[in-house]
């Protein structure tokens, strides 16, 4: 394999530089900068975002939102705040963006913002437990899925599960080594053929509204309250509705490889998160014209229930669905997460093998390898029957440990980003102020200046 390695651009610097390339070029003693591609575009940056965040979620387990917050009305209530709640973060993340143009995501805003002590801890801990655990469960959720008309009256074996995941990992991982544009075409299409299927619950819902089968979601009906919820259980739901948002923020991983990220960046988190909100709302306004809440609660598959009860011969396509956005989740997460790890070892908290790329197409292969050898570490955990998730969660004892941590760790890493805003920007950057480190370097009044500069620009 041939390959470069991308050297660190350094504090404040927006532009990663490298050496001259030894491998294969234009013509003897020509040197050529070899660095990630910008291949991303406006369309390609919202399927990244949207494919992120839509998974599985959506289409089998809406129901721990309901089950905590005690009505329908409150649960909608639910799924309404925590997209707002994501579109504050989106905008944090906007202002880092356009302020420290560099993938990493999390890891390069808290090296550049907290220091290198502080992003060390956040890359190993995303390496680590982060990335392998969602790339195992969101593979097998995928196999078991795609093994579900092989295996109709059993649970698929759990061989067969895990080796039909690890293909998925290997093919994917060959698609992202080949070429951004094989990738980003993925997650296109997948990303389209997801939202195409919520579109279709969303729409058969509107015509069972208008048909008058909407008795749940009568406000006399929808706050109606079987059980009173304590501030624990309010705490749960909106964690419950976070997490089906988690992913927000993976367009910030490969900021280098956007096409003018100045502009592109803000425009595509403006654009995916309140579509977002409006798809998962809709879809459990869907979800409720055909079921009633005990229903619901008692589904382990909600949007599989929703077709066998108004698809009829189409009930077919709610399983496929939720397989085709496993997958394309699958090449998302491959293809921010080997951007993390390169980022990591351009800075030097990882080997610097990692930070190689191919010199003709312009891929860290190197990087996508051990993600991909991560994520089959996950898989092939010791098996391990848990007494109440059972198969659903998966056949791999370290790996069910591991997500229990990872519940825990991204929530971290979610508020570190936004924090980073507040403390400020070190000076050197676009609307940095003051002397680190005796106290925040942005006044108040400073806050969001990059990202207003950049949206008077997109006016003009």
């Amino acid at each position: 394999m041939t390959g470069h390695i991308q050297q660190p651009g350094g504090r404040g610097n927006p532009g990663p530089t490298s050496s001259p390339s030894p491998g294969p070029g234009p013509g003897p003693g020509t040197s050529e900068r070899v660095a990630l591609k910008k291949e991303i575009g406006l369309v390609s940056a919202c399927t990244i975002i949207i494919g992120n965040i839509i998974g599985s979620g959506i289409f089998i387990s809406p129901k721990g939102v309901l089950e905590h917050s005690g009505s329908v009305g409150l649960a909608l209530f639910v799924w309404v705040l925590g997209g707002g709640v994501t579109a504050l973060g989106s905008l944090c993340y906007a202002e880092l963006g356009v302020a420290i143009p560099k993938s990493g995501g999390d890891y390069a805003y808290v090296t550049e913002i907290f220091g290198g002590l502080a992003g060390f801890l956040l890359l190993w801990s995303a390496v680590l437990i982060m990335y392998p655990t969602s790339l195992a469960v969101i593979s097998m959720t995928f196999s078991n899925y795609v093994l579900q008309p092989v295996f109709p009256n059993c649970i698929p074996p759990a061989t067969a599960s895990r080796v039909l995941s690890m293909a998925c990992l290997m093919l994917l991982t060959w698609v992202n080594s080949s070429s951004v544009r094989w990738a980003t075409r993925i997650q296109d299409i997948f990303t389209g053929g997801k939202l195409l299927a919520l579109a279709l619950i969303i729409g058969v819902g509107f015509v069972q509204f208008f048909r008058g089968h909407f008795e749940e979601l009568r406000p006399t009906n929808a706050f109606t309250f079987w059980m009173t919820p304590s501030v624990g259980h309010l705490a749960l739901a909106f964690l419950q509705g976070s997490f089906a948002f988690s992913g927000w923020n993976f367009l910030n991983y490969v900021t280098e490889e956007l096409v003018d990220p100045r502009k592109n960046l803000p425009r595509a988190i403006f654009i995916s998160i309140p579509l977002v909100t409006f798809v998962y709302t809709f879809t459990n306004v869907a979800y409720f014209t055909a079921m009633s809440p005990q229903e619901l609660l008692s589904s382990n598959a909600v949007a599989v229930t929703f077709g066998e009860k108004l698809l009829g011969y189409f009930a077919w396509v709610m399983p496929v669905s939720v397989a085709l956005s496993t997958f394309g989740g699958i090449n998302g997460y491959l293809f921010t997460s080997s951007r993390l790890c390169f980022s990591g070892a351009r800075e030097g908290h990882l080997p610097s093998l990692l930070a190689m790329i191919h010199v003709r197409r312009c891929t860290p292969i190197p990087a996508l390898l051990v993600c991909l050898h991560l994520g089959a570490h996950g898989l092939w955990g010791r098996r391990h029957h848990h007494p109440h998730w059972g198969p659903h969660l998966l056949p791999g004892s370290i790996l069910e440990k591991q997500t229990k941590v990872c519940a825990q760790t991204d929530r971290v890493h979610d508020t570190l980003g936004p924090g980073a805003v507040f403390r400020g920007l070190p000076p050197g950057l676009p609307g940095g102020r003051g002397k680190w480190p005796h106290g925040p370097a942005l006044s108040n009044a400073h806050h969001g200046q990059a990202l207003e500069d950049t949206m008077r620009s997109c006016r003009d």
